[in-house]
């Protein structure tokens, strides 16, 4: 597809989801960049997306590195159209009374903080830029609306996203920046292996869950960047047809 003339930004662009979407933005014509902690993947996903797809690495719990970003987009682009705000990480499995505060507030300082100053930050190049506006994209996680057994700081953490992503669509009016979120149950990555080997169920039985392809993860995040944005999909929800969701708890 020819280029859009457009500028998407994932975060955690490289692994898991984040790579797919970000793959995908850039087959559909968006000039990419990607971000996280470690270059070196982030230069894999730049080389297979080619164009001119850009890698910097950044520490979304870091107002001063968030800063310095967006301050690179600014200045290599002069605009941001959308901003998948993927960036995440959980905590073990463990008794909520045996969780160090420490690995709480890691989950907290990167699922919401890092949200927020993200947003924070689009919010700040969006409002100016000519034409105004542009779009938010969180990843919320099934977890926004329904917990696992032992998963207090992920699920607060993402019940907390769905109010964010709420917050942003409703003060991203005035300056036509739309927000949505996506939730994701069980799709094909990394992170997700643990699920054909079987995880706790609210029974506390261990069942094995179906997963699929992350591939309709990126497409789907697609098709909401794409949307004029008069339009918003203010919450989908993604998952395995058969995933044990409905029903829970």
């Amino acid at each position: 597809m020819s280029n859009t003339g457009k500028i998407a930004l994932v975060t955690g662009a490289g692994t898991g989801i984040g790579r797919a979407v970000a793959l995908a933005l850039a087959e559909a014509g968006y000039t990419l960049v990607v971000t996280g902690r470690r270059i070196e993947p982030l230069q894999e996903v730049v080389a297979e997306a080619g164009g001119d797809a850009v890698a910097i690495a950044s520490d979304i719990t870091d107002e001063t590195s968030v800063a310095a970003l967006f301050g690179e987009i600014k200045n290599r682009f002069g605009r941001l159209d959308v901003l998948f705000n993927n960036a995440g990480v959980n905590a073990p499995n463990v008794n909520i009374e045996d969780l160090p505060y420490a690995q709480w507030k890691a989950v907290i300082d990167t699922n919401v903080s890092g949200v927020f100053l993200c947003t924070q930050a689009a919010f700040r190049i969006m409002k100016d830029q000519k034409p105004m506006g542009g779009r938010i994209i969180n990843n919320g996680s099934i977890s926004a609306v329904m917990p696992r057994p032992n998963s207090a700081p992920y699920t607060a953490s993402k019940h907390a996203v769905l109010g964010l992503t709420r917050s942003t669509a409703l003060d991203g009016r005035k300056y036509d920046i739309a927000c949505g979120q996506i939730d994701i149950g069980n799709t094909e990555t990394p992170m997700a292996a643990k699920m054909k080997h079987g995880v706790m169920q609210p029974d506390l039985s261990i069942k094995v869950e179906p997963t699929f392809d992350v591939s309709h993860v990126a497409n789907a995040v697609v098709h909401m960047a794409n949307l004029p944005l008069d339009a918003n999909i203010l919450q989908m929800t993604i998952m395995a047809t058969k995933m044990p969701l409905v029903g829970r708890g």
